[in-house]
């Protein structure tokens, strides 16, 4: 599968967003500690996107990066980050807005990345 408009799945995902509380997310998934968490079986990854990428593209890039590992999406929800005002001296400017989608995937669909 190829993302949609002639856009290269790399075009639409630009890299894996890597903090702390996204790696609570991708690990939620194998705690056992309370009932409610039991029941989560889904892994969530989240990626910075392309500003203009639809959630169908999202998932159709995902799928294609992964392609060898068989991955299915279910779900995309998208973040849309305002763009962090910065002052240089007496020069007000502003830093870059992004965009993250929170990916979520099929049971039992994991990626084991080296980080």
């Amino acid at each position: 599968m190829t993302a949609s408009k002639g856009k290269s799945a790399f075009k639409t995902i630009k890299s894996r967003y890597l903090t702390e509380k996204t790696a609570l997310m991708d690990s939620l998934k194998d705690l056992d500690s309370n009932p409610c968490l039991r029941k989560f079986d889904q892994s969530k990854i989240v990626f910075l996107v392309d500003i203009n990428a639809t959630k169908k593209e999202i998932a159709l890039a995902v799928e294609s990066i992964y392609a060898d590992k068989k991955i299915s999406v279910t779900k995309v929800n998208t973040i849309n980050v305002k763009a962090k005002k910065r002052r240089v001296r007496r020069c007000v400017g502003f830093g870059p807005r992004k965009k993250k989608a929170i990916v979520t995937l099929a049971a039992g669909d994991r990626i084991d990345e080296a980080v």
